[in-house]
């Protein structure tokens, strides 16, 4: 059967299921149900709280409302209704008895259809693989949040600026500390005045920095390497932005400058490779391979992973983190239209750690620079 005969079921909210988001194009916080049968307009069954907005913004779907179901299935003796009793009349209407559903489809609700008799397939992978290709109006978008990141590290980068070096090397602003957990705020409420949402901002310093996933804590120091990671979501169009810089207040050491330079130049490497066709896998090794030439060996040292233990870089859209992947493992093979990151590093505890990352179209020929953001060690 091919996709378009298929009859495709979520129930989900758009808040959190980016898939549910991608097909609906309406922030809706509670789940509902979308049902779209053998490649005909899209059924979308809201609580009357939703019903007229949803109208509204999504007329490339057939609006219909919960209560409206629920109310003729008590009539016909229904005495509990649920999601599985109001899919199942909306199959009936649909004349069909079998549903395509995503992998993170709710396992419970898929057991009480089977128990209606309605034929449940999960469908492993993308659940709508057309993701991975984005429009040139979701490019926009991207483009866009990468822009509220860029806002976010520019106020960052001025509070580093004017920050003074006390005692102990530790950095002071207005006469107290400068933490980490100061500047994560500073990024944070510059990117909701653009009218985006950051969480989990990355401001580590030092030792920090040499695990990719710490956030950073406490009080920030000169002369060594801050690693700053923005991931922004426009609250708008739900798409995320992704930019990481690597920056010293002060003077870097010789060491760190190398690290800089190397990583500088593994992005490079990664953007000359990205082209239609290209392996996610085969990017991820030249980078790997270049590090390795240059004496940068990956090894577990001191109970910790030392050098480059991560993938090269992952899609980016709706969620933060989807396909094509440029990783080691990775199965993809890069097309005209994907977006996605490129953000080598390098990690060792004596020195710090060093990350840069930028957002990338591929484009018919290679690929285009998303991010405009300087790369500049010293501020």
């Amino acid at each position: 059967m091919s996709r378009k005969n298929e009859t495709l079921l979520m129930v989900a909210d758009t808040e959190r299921d980016a898939n549910m988001l991608y097909a609906v194009g309406v922030f809706v916080p509670d789940p509902f149900i979308y049902l779209r049968a053998d490649g005909r307009k899209p059924c979308l069954v809201l609580n009357d709280l939703e019903v007229d907005r949803a109208r509204q913004e999504a007329p490339q779907a057939r609006v219909l409302s919960w209560d409206r179901f629920a109310d003729r299935l008590r009539r016909d003796g229904v005495k509990r209704v649920g999601f599985p009793q109001v899919v199942r009349a909306l199959l009936r209407e649909q004349g069909v008895k079998r549903v395509v559903v995503p992998a993170n489809f709710p396992h419970g609700l898929a057991r009480q259809l089977r128990d209606l008799r309605v034929k449940v397939r999960v469908r492993q992978g993308a659940f709508f693989p057309e993701r991975a290709v984005k429009r040139a109006d979701e490019v926009k978008k991207i483009s866009a949040a990468v822009m509220m990141a860029e806002v976010g590290l520019a106020e960052a980068i001025q509070v580093l600026k004017n920050s003074k070096i006390g005692k102990d090397r530790r950095l002071m602003h207005h006469n107290v500390p400068l933490t980490s957990e100061k500047l994560q705020a500073v990024i944070n409420i510059a990117i909701i005045q653009t009218g985006g949402l950051a969480n989990h901002t990355i401001v580590a310093g030092g030792r920090q920095a040499c695990n990719p996933h710490e956030r950073g804590r406490g009080p920030l120091k000169a002369h060594e390497p801050i690693v700053i990671d923005i991931f922004p979501r426009s609250q708008r169009t739900g798409y995320f932005g992704d930019l990481t810089r690597t920056v010293v207040r002060g003077r870097a050491s010789e060491a760190v400058r190398k690290l800089h330079h190397l990583v500088a130049r593994g992005q490079e490497i990664a953007f000359q490779n990205i082209r239609p066709g290209a392996s996610g896998a085969q990017v991820h090794k030249l980078v790997q391979d270049f590090f390795r030439e240059q004496g940068c060996k990956t090894a577990r040292k001191q109970k910790r992973m030392q050098g480059f233990f991560h993938g090269t870089g992952h899609g980016l859209g709706l969620d933060l983190h989807e396909g094509p992947r440029l990783s080691p493992n990775s199965e993809d093979k890069l097309t005209a239209g994907n977006v996605v990151t490129v953000e080598p590093g390098l990690y060792y505890s004596d020195v710090g750690g060093v990350r840069l990352e930028d957002v990338v179209l591929v484009t018919r020929n290679g690929c285009r620079n998303l991010t405009e953001f300087d790369k500049q060690l010293e501020v």
